[in-house]
């Protein structure tokens, strides 16, 4: 599976805006509505649906890394959005540490495979330093993309 799969090109970010969860959440959830692939009018249930999962334990998984994700029927296959925060954003991660990296993702309610080896596949990505460090070094979205593209040609 490869993150260009699910991750929609318009909905990514090399500046995120908010400085808590619940902030930057909503912003990618908007970036995912300004890309076409969730409604505007769904917003708001796609991030109470990503808020009510994170309730449960936070998503960031150390690293500077967060992946939040929920299922919602306001899409009808895995989308994802993507964005940096140079700043940090307190997560709650298991290390303490602040979240630069945020892979978002939204699958259908009844979609449990591509939406866990989405999962896996970002987690399994973003264990390599090297990785991390170019993501966070592009200096725009055209940039992003391409660490994205060429990491995905590399497992194919």
């Amino acid at each position: 599976m490869r993150i260009m799969d699910f991750l929609s090109e318009r909905a990514i970010s090399c500046a995120l805006k908010a400085q808590t969860k619940e902030g930057v959440i909503r912003e990618m959830v908007q970036l995912l509505a300004q890309a076409g692939v969730v409604k505007e009018r769904e917003v708001a249930k796609v991030v109470e649906i990503l808020l009510n999962r994170e309730a449960l334990g936070s998503t960031g998984i150390g690293q500077g890394v967060a992946i939040p994700h929920g299922k919602c029927n306001a899409v009808n296959s895995l989308v994802g959005a993507f964005g940096v925060s140079s700043s940090g954003v307190d997560f709650g991660s298991l290390d303490g540490g602040s979240v630069h990296l945020l892979f978002l993702l939204v699958a259908p309610e009844d979609s449990a495979g591509p939406h866990l080896k989405a999962l896996a596949r970002i987690s399994r990505l973003l264990k390599d330093k090297f990785f991390r460090d170019s993501l966070r070094q592009a200096k725009d979205e055209k940039a992003l993309l391409k660490v994205i593209r060429d990491e995905d040609q590399k497992h194919h």
